[in-house]
């Protein structure tokens, strides 16, 4: 069996572009050389590609002729356009949730919003933003909705885009952009099994996160692929 099989699948490589997406490791506008990311992973080009082809089918990436790769940087009518089907199909993730969510579901946002607050109060934005983005991801994944879940996961991804494109990471610990609060509303009315305030109270949420995003742009300097790919990160 070949080292690089036994080492890293596709499916790893895209999983970990994605968590440096989501992680804002890897900014917006990033060229993602193909001989880089194969020295990073320690596998051939040809595998790379295709997890390129996945990234860009999801939006995360955009593929250019000719130019390659980059880290997509979604304009002000692509992120509006997020926000806008998030608010319309959140709502009734929320309200699938409410009816076959387990005690162990709903502790686990709780957890969340823990951490989303022990993070900004630390004012390590990057992790409360990923952590905000986990809070809707386990709604969606509990919400035993398969297609509604799916597309919000790539969303949430394109959200993180967004995110890190249009300003939010460089505003104070306590904006209130996905604020614990908020989060904290949607909680109680989980914890009530209330699916009609829930859902009236994610929509709000979801207009009110679209109202913080600063659209004048911000430039992020490209990390070394290599370093933050590089193999020592990987695991047998």
């Amino acid at each position: 069996m070949s080292t690089e099989t036994t080492l890293i699948t596709e499916t790893d490589i895209y999983e970990r572009m994605v968590d440096a997406v989501l992680d804002h490791r890897l900014p917006p506008g990033t060229k993602l050389v193909e001989d880089r990311l194969a020295t990073a992973f320690g596998v051939s080009r040809t595998r790379i590609r295709p997890v390129l082809v996945r990234l860009a089918n999801a939006q995360i990436v955009t593929l250019t002729p000719n130019r390659g790769a980059t880290v997509a940087e979604p304009t002000e009518r692509e992120a509006r356009e997020v926000f806008e089907v998030r608010r319309m199909i959140e709502p009734t993730l929320i309200a699938c949730f409410i009816a076959c969510a387990s005690a162990a579901d709903i502790a686990v946002l709780a957890d969340c919003i823990a951490q989303e607050e022990a993070a900004r109060a630390a004012g390590d934005l990057r992790r409360a933003i990923r952590l905000s983005g986990d809070f809707h991801l386990h709604i969606a994944n509990a919400s035993q909705h398969e297609t509604l879940g799916r597309i919000l996961r790539d969303l949430v991804s394109r959200t993180s885009l967004v995110l890190m494109t249009r300003g939010l990471l460089h505003a104070s610990a306590d904006a209130p952009s996905c604020a614990c609060q908020e989060h904290r509303a949607l909680l109680d009315a989980i914890r009530l099994r209330d699916a009609s305030e829930a859902t009236r109270l994610m929509h709000e949420h979801l207009a009110q996160l679209e109202t913080q995003l600063q659209f004048p742009q911000n430039e992020a300097e490209a990390p070394d692929l290599v370093a933050l790919f590089g193999q020592s990160g990987l695991t047998v």
